[in-house]
């Protein structure tokens, strides 16, 4: 079995953000927003996208999405609110903007785009064969979330999951990183929180997380996570040693 990082000794909790984290965020948001933007501009018959894609922090140019935006950081319900608030104003009238967005709404396959950033099987493993417990906490919701692990074959290796729709708060809200903890009574000092975006840090940090550790797989920079961070990976293959 694959060696660990010493970066987790003293950890028995290690607490995974999910997309940009465990899987490819890009593969799985980038190809979404741009057919919800193709898709609104379809039923609103107004080149609705632009507006769309600046208030939910995705670039079509290039295909990124911005750390702390909408997209990046926000429940499915938040972002669907925001795109219906710009649609508001280009339609006639509020009914015509919600039949729109009934329309173009859909929401990402949440198996199919999910594409790992390590080998997975192996860092569960060896966490678990280390009597560590493994939690993820993320703002995407609960159904999609358990869809995904399970595709993946690490549900079953998970012992605790928050997510944006189970009232937990949302990040950088400590209670959600708290709420984890309180699930497998394992105390905040005992825990890692791993995450690519400021938010999943400052979770980390302000709810006493023992070990807080940024990757470079997703969203965030090293500018942006190097002053939250205990430290910087690039991605959680790292944890592995060999």
């Amino acid at each position: 079995m694959p060696r660990l990082s010493p970066l987790l000794e003293g950890i028995d909790l290690v607490v995974f953000d999910k997309d940009g984290t465990l899987i490819d965020f890009h593969a799985m948001w980038g190809g979404w927003a741009r057919t919800i933007g193709e898709r609104l501009d379809g039923a609103t018959r107004r080149p609705v996208s632009g507006d769309v894609f600046a208030a939910i922090g995705f670039d079509p140019e290039s295909g990124r999405v911005s750390a702390g935006a909408p997209l990046a950081i926000g429940t499915m319900s938040e972002i669907e609110e925001r795109i219906a608030a710009v649609v508001r104003r280009w339609c006639p009238s509020v009914a015509a903007a919600r039949r729109a967005v009934e329309t173009a709404w859909f929401e990402p396959d949440p198996v199919g785009a999910a594409v790992p950033l390590a080998d997975l099987a192996a860092l569960f493993a060896s966490l678990r064969g280390s009597g560590r417990v493994i939690a993820v906490a993320t703002t995407d919701h609960r159904e999609p979330t358990e869809a995904t692990l399970r595709a993946l074959g690490l549900r079953g290796d998970v012992s605790a999951i928050a997510c944006g729709d189970d009232d937990v708060g949302v990040k950088p809200d400590p209670a959600m990183l708290l709420a984890v903890c309180a699930t497998v009574a394992i105390p905040p000092e005992r825990t890692a929180m791993i995450g690519d975006t400021p938010a999943d840090l400052a979770m980390g940090r302000s709810a006493g997380a023992g070990r807080v550790i940024g990757v470079l797989s997703g969203l965030g920079g090293r500018d942006e996570l190097g002053p939250l961070a205990d430290v910087l990976l690039a991605s959680i293959g790292e944890l592995l040693l060999d």
